[in-house]
């Protein structure tokens, strides 16, 4: 199909209107476990914090391993950026497999390090695989998921982050315990857990297909109506066009949700193309769609440091402030974990529901206020190793909710030509904001061992959560339930 060329799809309509199926399911194991694999990273990096500033494995200080973590978000940012940009030109499939290898790499290697340099080095490259996951995963899931569960699906994949967490610091109460293998040798293999998980995730993606939606774009509609047509068999729908006549004026398919969505068109015009121009993705994000730029950039940057502050260093706050031990501490991350995972299974549909901006403005409030209380407690010293896992559990079981909302805003309210785009800038500009600086700022704090600092720097986590419900509920989008093209109407789709 020639560049340029006006087509009508029904690509879109056909893939909101679809029942849930074990397809579905595929999609959500296969490009879901990105987010297991990041959790993974996080909490190995953040177990092993402690054990790394031994004289027998690198012999770090505090303030090192705070840095290390934020060579890692450095080298995401990188890859989101690099990586976000291929998706959006070279489609979101070939990036899949590229930035999975990038990852098992980067991991890999940082089992081998021998000093604080390649450790750091070794940690970015994984970040960068991380990082261009996140670009490329995160926009094929919006694109394939039906508009009417979008929400809970994006908020539960995204809060699988925490089951990645929790297999973390499972295996770190073993590697990490001197009965079974010795500290030097352990910490080790712990990395060997993110690059087996990664293997086995490659068997997973052979057996996705490239987005429909961008196949459409770029000329391939031909190709991108075979993939539904061949979906809809699996499934068991044989005639598409009267599914979504009787779909959209609310009659249910067999097997779908049956709350009908409102009666949108079910086709779209747009104008196929090769790419798009540098400056017409200028004049989408600055210009066309400002506020939603402000947006995106308030709620990633505010989850950046919130969590990157307090997740990254955990362990040495046990180790420091309450005296936990260094193989103990991944019995403390895996009740962090816990919480965290629970939050998005648990408030997920009410983003469907109640809707994406009271349940974000809700979610973002609470978070910070809890966070503000806990800070309190803290400083006043009424808390224990035990109740301050409590408190957190309780904090962030609300916090991860929040935080998943922030990357299902960005992947929702951009237009399909630069969905891949966005998020890498608002996920790059936020953590460089809000993340990149944060652990090594609060890895300086607990090494002076003053209470009353790391009191203040919660405090100042606690007020950027509570500024990012505020601007949600001044400027969010209203994005439950409405096909994507309906959110944001694609580039390609003006003056048609």
């Amino acid at each position: 199909m020639a560049n340029g060329e006006t087509i009508e799809s029904h690509v879109p309509v056909r893939l909101d209107r679809l029942p849930w199926s074990p397809w579905h399911w595929l999609i959500v194991v296969a490009l879901g476990a990105t987010w297991i694999l990041d959790g993974l990273e996080v909490t190995l990096a953040g177990a092993l914090g402690g054990i790394l500033t031994r004289p027998e494995t690198l012999g770090l200080t505090p303030a090192r391993v705070g840095a290390s973590a934020t060579c890692y978000l450095a080298g995401a940012v990188v890859g989101a950026l690099l990586f976000g940009y291929a998706t959006d030109r070279f489609g979101r499939k070939k990036l899949f497999f590229i930035t999975l290898a990038v990852y098992l790499l980067g991991t890999a290697l940082s089992g081998f390090s021998w000093n604080f340099w390649s450790y750091a080095f070794f940690r970015v490259i994984t970040g960068a695989g991380i990082g261009g996951e996140y670009a490329a995963i995160n926009s094929a899931i919006d694109e394939l998921i039906p508009a009417r569960v979008r929400g809970r699906v994006d908020l539960i994949i995204n809060g699988s982050y925490w089951l990645g967490a929790a297999f973390g610091a499972a295996g770190t109460l073993v590697l990490l315990n001197p009965r079974y293998l010795p500290i030097w040798l352990g910490w080790r293999f712990a990395f060997g857990i993110g690059a087996t998980v990664g293997l086995i995730i490659i068997i997973f993606r052979n057996w996705i297909p490239e987005s429909p939606r961008w196949l459409m774009i770029h000329g391939r509609n031909d190709e991108a109506e075979q993939i539904v047509t061949e979906v809809e068999r699996k499934i068991g729908i044989s005639k598409w066009s009267n599914g979504v006549k009787e779909y959209w004026s609310g009659a249910p398919v067999s097997g779908s949700v049956t709350s009908p969505l409102p009666n949108f068109p079910t086709s779209i015009r747009v104008r196929t193309r090769t790419h798009t121009p540098w400056h017409e993705i200028w004049n989408a994000i600055v210009h066309e769609h400002r506020r939603r730029s402000f947006l995106g950039l308030v709620l990633m940057s505010t989850q950046a440091f919130f969590y990157n502050a307090i997740f990254f260093t955990y362990a040495l706050v046990l180790m420091r402030f309450y005296s936990v031990s260094g193989n103990e501490v991944g019995a403390y991350l895996l009740a962090f974990a816990v919480g965290n995972m629970l939050g998005p299974l648990v408030l997920g549909h009410l983003f469907d529901t109640i809707g994406r901006k009271k349940m974000i403005t809700i979610t973002y409030g609470l978070a910070g206020i809890f966070l503000a209380v806990t800070a309190c407690l803290f400083q006043a010293g009424l808390l224990t190793a035990l109740t301050q896992t409590l408190c957190w559990m309780i904090i962030f079981f609300i916090a991860s909710a929040a935080a998943s909302s922030a990357y299902l805003t960005v992947s929702e309210i951009f237009p399909l030509e630069i969905r891949a785009l966005a998020i890498a800038i608002f996920y790059a500009i936020g953590t460089l904001i809000g993340g990149v600086g944060a652990p090594a700022l609060f890895g300086w704090i607990i090494g002076t061992g003053s209470v009353t600092a790391l009191f203040l720097g919660y405090l100042l986590a606690s007020v950027l959560m509570i500024f990012g419900a505020v601007i949600e509920a001044l400027i969010g989008v209203s994005a439950e339930r409405r096909p994507l093209e309906h959110v944001a109407a694609p580039l390609s789709s003006k003056g048609l």
